[in-house]
């Protein structure tokens, strides 16, 4: 059975850009009768009280876009130990080390940079000797990487098409766990979505160069991944991203202005499912659902709309 997923991250309530990642993700399970699988992404469990992951499923029941699979939501805070066991695959083939760059030194003008701005990291820490790590650790603790080999990643994207990139050049050395002991997101979204079934993950487009990192942990774990959709951005009227630290369009205020369908109907038109942004379930949706109905390019919201 195809198995989608919600993956929100608890750190406030869903604005509308989150939402539409919500909607897009069940309409793309429901039209090929799957089912949507719930996970709260609360890893930095200071930032992700569980108010706001209580918040969210109220939200996309009150929406029609609960979801529906077998489990009951996954909490990523609840699951350290699992995480442990595919890190320690990793680390027994010796492929983790210790990292103590600083944020400074990582956004050094020096530093390797990739189109977009994002940092690649040097791999400045990949050859310290056991005497150097021990030494550095009395002063900080550190952080650890992955090292990642100079092989290029390809493939195809659901909505976005073909996609490729270098691991080493383009990502470099990634994160697997922070300094306090936290898990990334990288391995733990990977390990998580293999173990709950997940055959197609649908998220932002913002995320599309992640993919290549998380298809080579797959790899290397020998967990099969899932298909991929990426979907465009939603953008402010002025052309920003969305941001629940903002406020942009939560569903706190719309829900209080607006009806359910109100809100889908107004979404589904700014997505190109529909000609005019009339009231609509998601039901109504999925019965013709189509990816290539959807824009590839990131979405400005009309002022106008909400």
């Amino acid at each position: 059975m195809i198995a989608g997923r919600y993956a929100p991250s608890p750190s406030g309530r869903m604005h509308l850009g989150n939402l539409m990642c919500c909607l897009l993700a069940w309409l793309s399970a429901k039209s090929k009768d799957g089912q949507v699988l719930l996970r709260i992404e609360d890893l930095d469990t200071q930032r992700c009280p569980r108010v706001f992951a209580d918040a969210i499923i109220d939200d996309l029941a009150w929406l029609g876009l609960a979801a529906d699979g077998p489990q009951l939501p996954v909490y990523q805070s609840e699951r350290a130990e699992i995480y442990q066991r595919y890190y320690d695959i990793l680390d027994r083939r010796g492929l983790v080390y210790p990292c103590f760059c600083s944020r400074s030194q990582l956004h050094a003008a020096s530093a390797p940079h990739r189109s977009d701005g994002q940092v690649v990291y040097a791999g400045t820490c990949r050859g310290l000797t056991p005497a150097e790590v021990a030494e550095r650790c009395k002063i900080r603790a550190p952080a650890w990487r992955v090292q990642v080999p100079d092989e290029t990643i390809s493939f195809t994207d659901g909505h976005m098409g073909m996609y490729e990139e270098n691991l080493a050049r383009d990502c470099g050395d990634f994160y697997l766990r922070r300094a306090d002991g936290v898990f990334a997101y990288q391995l733990a979204v990977v390990v998580d979505d293999a173990l709950m079934g997940v055959t197609e993950v649908v998220r932002g487009s913002d995320l599309l160069s992640s993919t290549p990192r998380q298809l080579w942990l797959y790899r290397e774990l020998g967990l099969t991944p899932p298909t991929f959709y990426h979907l465009p951005l939603l953008l402010a009227p002025d052309g920003r991203r969305l941001s629940k630290r903002d406020g942009d369009q939560s569903l706190e205020n719309l829900r209080a202005r607006y009806s359910a369908e109100e809100i889908i109907g107004k979404l589904a038109f700014a997505c190109g499912l529909q000609a005019t942004p009339r009231p609509v379930t998601p039901q109504e949706l999925a019965a013709d659902f189509d990816w290539a109905k959807v824009p590839k390019n990131d979405i400005v919201l009309p002022e106008s709309m909400f």
